[in-house]
């Protein structure tokens, strides 16, 4: 498969996934605590199993990491190539009965973000991006092209986590700098808004993982923006224990 194909096949299995998780979410779930604290449901894991499902049968000599199967202690060796999965970034909000979720699927080759797709099941919002040739948003069966947009006059639109923020490190990070307004937003949909251009800044001090980030990490680069750890290098793939350390995601430069 062409990268276009690979990205079509990560489209088509998070449109699957987010079908699930609507289903579920309308009939009803419960949610209980993993062993680091965080909320998993029953829509988590069948989302979980279509898309790994889904990857391996497709593309049986790529590996597949994902969430739930590491929180199980079904661990794969990172590989030149591999793709991770988080079937629903975002289970707080989802648990809560909030919008901000999404189904992230992303494509690593030799450490890098190559391509990813975040749907959004609240919405029915798809995100598609390959770095290098661009992203788009499609919905409604319409496909726009998303671009990350330049810091307008005002200053910038921030971003910060709902659920997961560290107000102090945050408010010294932003000092000196021009800031119109700060939005609180959850899960990888942060990413997406910088990639189509209704917010510029998006840094990032608490715990993530790389399947949190890998595909909305594509699709904000694609669209023009960027990803970097704090001393200004990019946020890179397949590192030990899956752990991302602190990164700031910005728009167009």
């Amino acid at each position: 498969m062409d990268d276009r194909a690979l990205l079509e096949l990560a489209v088509v299995l998070a449109d699957k996934a987010a079908v699930v998780i609507r289903e579920i979410r309308a009939r009803g779930f419960e949610g209980k605590s993993k062993a680091d604290g965080s909320v998993v449901t029953e829509a988590d894991n069948a989302a979980e199993l279509i898309i790994a499902a889904g990857l391996r049968e497709a593309c049986p000599d790529i590996p597949v990491i994902a969430e739930e199967e590491a929180a199980a202690g079904r661990i794969t060796e990172a590989s030149p190539c591999f793709w991770l999965v988080d079937p629903l970034d975002g289970t707080s909000e989802f648990a809560s009965g909030g919008d901000d979720f999404a189904v992230n699927i992303g494509l690593v080759r030799n450490g890098r973000v190559v391509l990813g797709a975040v749907g959004v099941p609240a919405t029915g919002e798809m995100f598609g991006a390959i770095v290098g040739q661009g992203a788009w948003k499609r919905l409604n069966g319409k496909e726009t092209p998303v671009v990350a947009r330049k810091v307008p006059e005002e200053g910038l639109t921030v971003l910060a986590s709902r659920r997961h923020g560290d107000t102090a490190t945050l408010d010294a990070f932003l000092q000196g700098r021009k800031v119109a307004k700060l939005v609180n937003f959850g899960s990888s949909l942060k990413f997406c808004r910088l990639a189509e251009g209704i917010a510029d800044l998006y840094p990032r001090f608490g715990r993530t993982m790389e399947w949190d980030t890998c595909a909305p990490q594509a699709v904000l680069e694609a669209a023009g923006g960027s990803v970097r750890t704090l001393d200004g290098k990019p946020l890179l793939y397949g590192k030990s224990g899956w752990d991302n350390p602190h990164f700031v995601c910005a728009g167009r430069e």
